[in-house]
């Protein structure tokens, strides 16, 4: 109870600041956000959105499903000096690009943003999870794996060992991997005896690349290869594969909201982040409103609120007491969150420099492998 009236005061408060802010500042009123379509942006829309429209009369927000291509149209959009962009959700690799080229606006995150409701800093409350200048974290998410439950040989434990990929004697059948370098490289040197702090020194060279393709070509035979999130739940819930990697809150809807046959295996999942960033250059009222909306929707509350819709992890540490159940299943959350500490015994940070510095090499060899 303590709990819930310091979070009403602290709701109250927000909402006078943010009504004290536009009356000294002329505020656009219509936002264009971008982000990713489908569970993620109805999970944005209702947690935030619409209280924030319901709380500003007058204001409209349009979606555009583009951050796959943040990066490309807003050095498009920079280049012919017009940012119709008002906000942009993208993964943290991206926002540290958008930083580094000057595409995206560099924030003083305790002033840009609300406290936590016991008054922590925000810059405190997010953490570690704060990659760049730039980025405003708003969920943890996870590349991991699913397995038909049906599909597990008879006198056999399910898998729990991201090692069980490799395994094919044990656990026969089709695998669905990303048909791209970041992630299954990674797996493959952990599974081929390399220690996970030593990982990325082994990537950086050539031996290593070679080290890490030639453990995938164990298992290529039986590999189907993915480019979109919702090709592996796809195929899990058809039976074409008996285990694929994917995010894992689209297995979490395959499971819990389809009811699907299907298990999470959580070893060695691979971390990463999502947040926003504001595009430089907006003019002074899109900027304020803005502003305003991400001070709102970055809040303890809003963060926790988005848990209803999708097994994502909220990036601020105040915000994970308060996550609660589905809002339409009614299930508790917290057990298919990945940094639930259940799930996240062994976990894999996945290293933004590195990929940001490697990227082009690895791929083009990756992709010659791939041809082969």
């Amino acid at each position: 109870m303590k709990l819930s009236k310091t979070l009403l005061a602290t709701s109250a408060l927000t909402v006078a600041a943010a009504g004290a802010y536009a009356a000294g500042h002329g505020m656009a009123d219509s936002m264009t956000l971008v982000s990713w379509g489908g569970a993620y942006q109805s999970s944005q829309q209702k947690a935030y959105v619409e209280p924030y429209i319901a709380m500003n009369d007058g204001v409209s927000a349009t979606w555009d499903e583009s951050s796959a291509e943040a990066v490309a149209k807003l050095r498009a959009m920079n280049e012919a000096g017009n940012i119709t962009w008002d906000l942009v959700d993208v993964v943290a690799a991206d926002a540290i690009r958008l930083c580094d080229e000057g595409l995206a606006l560099e924030v003083d995150h305790d002033e840009l943003l609300a406290a936590a409701p016991d008054g922590t800093d925000a810059s405190d409350d997010f953490g570690d999870l704060i990659v760049s200048d730039c980025f405003i974290p708003q969920i943890v998410y996870s590349t991991t794996f699913g397995y038909r439950t049906d599909m597990v040989p008879e006198g056999v434990e399910p898998p729990s060992d991201i090692c069980s990929v490799f395994d094919l004697e044990t656990y026969p059948g089709k695998r669905a991997l990303e048909k791209r370098p970041i992630n299954n490289m990674e797996w493959a040197l952990l599974c081929d005896g390399v220690a996970k702090e030593d990982v990325y020194d082994v990537l950086e060279t050539d031996e290593g690349q070679d080290q890490a393709l030639a453990k995938l070509d164990t298992i290529k035979d039986e590999v189907i290869w993915w480019s979109a999130g919702a090709d592996t739940p796809q195929l899990l819930a058809d039976g074409e594969i008996f285990m694929g990697s994917t995010y894992n809150g689209r297995l979490f809807s395959v499971i819990e909201e389809q009811d699907q046959p299907v298990g999470m295996m959580w070893d060695a999942q691979v971390f990463d982040l999502d947040g926003w960033i504001i595009p430089a250059g907006l003019p002074e009222d899109r900027l304020a409103r803005v502003k305003d909306f991400v001070r709102f929707a970055t809040d303890t509350q809003r963060l926790a609120d988005q848990a209803k819709y999708i097994s994502y992890g909220p990036a601020r540490a105040s915000s994970a007491p308060l996550v609660s159940t589905h809002a339409d299943l009614g299930i508790e959350m917290a057990p298919h969150m990945p940094t639930d500490p259940n799930n996240a015994a062994n976990t894999f940070l996945y290293n933004y420099e590195f990929w940001a510095d490697y990227r082009d090499d690895i791929d083009a060899k990756f992709q010659a492998w791939l041809a082969q």
